[in-house]
């Protein structure tokens, strides 16, 4: 299954490399795999350091500043995959995390979004809590 990484940015060159290295270091197929950038009408640069890092290995979409919804839209429409991993551009994602949830989606087709827990890090990278999605969301639905 073709999964598209779609990273919605504005201002955040900096913060968006690591975002986009954790999406490319994803233990599901690189084939299979397409990481989409849209930069949201930045004006720091990030559509070139993008580029100049990443080069042809990610796609950058650049479009006027409509806000992360807007992006995010722009981003679906022109997305490959038959799956979409949204991805925000100042949070990184563990090595497993596509292949886990294409997995579930592989196994349960009926099922049409897989959600996550999220575990928050401070500015060294230390682990500060863990937020819950079944807390959050307690039941399963539509």
């Amino acid at each position: 299954m073709l999964v598209t990484t779609l990273i919605p940015t504005y201002n955040r060159a900096r913060e968006v490399v690591r975002a986009v290295e954790s999406a490319l270091a994803q233990r599901y197929p690189t084939e299979l795999h397409e990481v989409l950038v849209v930069d949201d009408g930045s004006t720091d640069g990030t559509a070139q350091v993008l580029s100049e890092r990443f080069g042809e290995r990610i796609r950058v979409l650049r479009k006027p500043n409509g806000g992360v919804s807007a992006a995010r839209n722009h981003g679906i429409a022109h997305a490959r995959g038959a799956a979409i991993a949204l991805l925000d551009s100042d949070d990184t994602w563990r090595p497993d995390k596509l292949a886990l949830q294409v997995d579930v989606l592989r196994r349960r087709p009926r099922v049409g979004m897989v959600l996550t827990s999220l575990i928050s890090i401070d500015a060294e990278g230390r682990e500060t809590g863990i937020m819950s999605r079944r807390a959050t969301l307690p039941v399963d639905g539509h």
